[in-house]
């Protein structure tokens, strides 16, 4: 039943990445990637409102807000090298959400170009792709 959860809730954020990040093309991306980008900051995913998404990293803790703000995913981060990471879920505030403590999501950042991360995440064998746009301070 877990993998069924965890199943549905990366197909749903493969389908609303893949529809939204379709939209926000790398022209001239970073040769290499500056994946350290990812290390520090507040992030906003290509296409959507703030109030619906947004990620703070700091630390070495990842904190994904939704609804608002209400709702919150709290996850440690473990970079395996400056361009692959483990985030380990910590914490969530939503019961319901299929996200688990303890799952860990293998992440890979594959192009960046000024303050646009493209991801790849992968937990067991479900993979999709997420653009992060990192705010500027």
């Amino acid at each position: 039943m877990k993998h069924l959860k965890i199943a549905s809730a990366a197909l749903l954020m493969l389908a609303f990445s893949q529809a939204k990040s379709q939209n926000t093309e790398f022209e001239k991306p970073d040769q290499p990637a500056k994946c350290k980008n990812i290390r520090a900051g507040k992030f906003l995913r290509a296409n959507y409102p703030e109030g619906i998404f947004y990620m703070t990293i700091k630390d070495n803790v990842q904190t994904e807000y939704f609804n608002n703000g209400k709702d919150y995913i709290k996850s440690t981060l473990v970079f395996v090298d400056d361009c692959n990471y483990k985030s380990i879920v910590l914490e969530k505030s939503d019961k319901n959400d299929p996200v688990q403590i303890g799952d860990v999501l293998n992440n890979k950042i594959v192009e960046t170009q000024d303050n646009l991360i493209k991801v790849q995440s992968r937990i067991d064998n479900n993979q999709f792709e997420v653009i992060y746009i990192k705010e500027k301070k």
